[in-house]
């Protein structure tokens, strides 16, 4: 999401560094642009209108600064503003009451019952919370079943298949055995339907009234773009939401959707989904998207994945190794399964500063997460012997690794020259100490040949 609109604003803003002076002029043709670019992502119309009316209001009254190029300017303005109508701030959902209840709502399709499992999940695993998920959809039983499995693969307690019921006397039912068995959280996923009726509202507002939930949210496609804020607009209405969800985010979706729906109902979005894995759920936060944006990455997500992937174990581990200039392949299947984790190599670019000027360097045709998988296959593929002293693989276990492996002795090869490049690295970089590391940089770690 937002790779097109991300580039646009990129060539914009690149157009304004040989510029000398902010003028009126110069504000206004950047914003007409801006305008353009905003309008192609499928941003509201009056979304795009509001946002251009501050930037430019802003830009004209800026002082000028001879430090600070005109770009760099209107970078900082066009990022506030963006910050302002992403929400300006995160908003976590409250679970430190007795029983806190989730009432999830949405259209047909839009992602409800994955997002359920996902945000169950979430709370088990990050909160340790106690978590009990419902179906109310009892119109279709498939849509029991699918929460039914998901609760079940990741040991959330579920209400199950209940199909002779209606959606208000399971939503009670479930509710009761929340306070009953000593739940911390209740998550309600509700009925959709393939566009709003009346029918749909009247059962969502009576659920509302019987069982008062403390959190009510609105799951959206990403991918509907600007056409999701007449939806939104009308469950707010209804229901007085609490906040949005946004799924799918992964996919082409141009960002209309994220950045209409702030703006439009004045609700904040409260999460992402970045995947289908029941873990891609991310918390969203305002100035990191804006930064992502404006191509400025997003260190800080970046850094929060990795805490959560690599253990404190792990990372002790292998710096004790490196401190004594050992590094296996065993070492090197822990790192590939952690940037799996992490969500690979194109992922992890886009959350990197500078990854426009990166890419400009890089042949991104080239970054190819499917090599990964190629090389965890590889390493899997070999023997102990193996792993621990890749000197003795000749000829003939190089075969055998290719063959059992689905992969080829060039492939094999080539993953043997970057461990003994790693290896060397890791080498140096466990002789390092701290200010000889800050006095070479990063150069010093890269293998040679890198170019970079």
């Amino acid at each position: 999401m937002f790779n097109t609109l991300s580039d646009k604003l990129g060539s914009i803003f690149s157009g304004l560094k040989t510029r000398g002076v902010l003028t009126e002029e110069l504000i206004d043709t950047a914003l007409r642009e801006v305008r353009i670019a905003l309008f192609e992502a499928d941003v509201a119309l009056p979304v795009v209108k509001t946002f251009i009316e501050r930037v430019k209001e802003k830009a004209i009254g800026q002082k000028i600064v001879d430090s600070v190029s005109p770009s760099q300017q209107i970078i900082k303005i066009v990022n506030d503003e963006l910050v302002k109508i992403l929400g300006e701030k995160s908003t976590s959902i409250d679970i430190n009451k007795a029983l806190t209840v989730i009432l999830v709502t949405g259209l047909q399709g839009a992602g409800k019952t994955t997002f359920v499992a996902k945000l169950a999940n979430h709370f088990q695993t990050k909160s340790q919370k106690k978590l009990l998920v419902a179906s109310l959809d009892t119109s279709r039983p498939a849509a029991q079943e699918q929460l039914e499995v998901l609760a079940s693969e990741n040991n959330i307690a579920s209400m199950g298949v209940n199909v002779d019921t209606t959606p208000i006397e399971l939503a009670i039912k479930a509710s009761k055995r929340a306070k009953k068995e000593a739940f911390d959280i209740v998550l309600l996923d509700t009925a959709g339907r393939i566009a709003v009726d009346d029918a749909l509202i009247k059962e969502l507002s009576d659920i509302k009234k019987k069982v008062s939930p403390d959190e009510i949210l609105f799951v959206a496609d990403a991918m509907m773009g600007q056409d999701a804020t007449n939806v939104v607009k009308i469950f707010d209405d209804a229901l007085d939401l609490d906040g949005i969800v946004l799924t799918r985010i992964d996919g082409d979706a141009r960002g209309g959707a994220a950045l209409s729906m702030f703006e439009t109902v004045k609700k904040p979005i409260k999460f992402l989904g970045v995947g289908e894995k029941v873990t891609d759920l991310e918390a969203f936060h305002p100035e990191r998207i804006a930064s992502r944006i404006l191509g400025m990455g997003d260190v800080v997500s970046l850094v929060e994945k990795a805490q959560e992937v690599v253990g404190k174990k792990e990372a002790e581990d292998l710096q004790r190794k490196m401190s004594k200039g050992q590094f296996t392949f065993d070492d090197m299947l822990t790192q590939i399964r952690q940037f799996k984790k992490m969500g690979g190599m194109k992922n992890m670019l886009k959350m990197l500063p500078g990854v426009k000027q990166m890419t400009q360097k890089i042949d991104m045709k080239k970054v190819d997460d499917k090599k990964i998988l190629h090389q965890e296959a590889i390493i899997l593929s070999m023997t102990q012997k193996e792993r621990h002293n890749p000197k003795v693989i000749g000829g003939s276990r190089k075969k055998r690794i290719a063959a059992g492996s689905g992969t080829s002795v060039i492939e094999i090869n080539r993953l043997l020259k970057q461990f003994l490049q790693m290896q060397k690295m890791m080498k140096k970089l466990g002789k390092m100490d701290k200010n000889a590391l800050m006095k070479g940089g990063l150069k010093d770690l890269l293998p040679p040949g890198s170019g970079m």
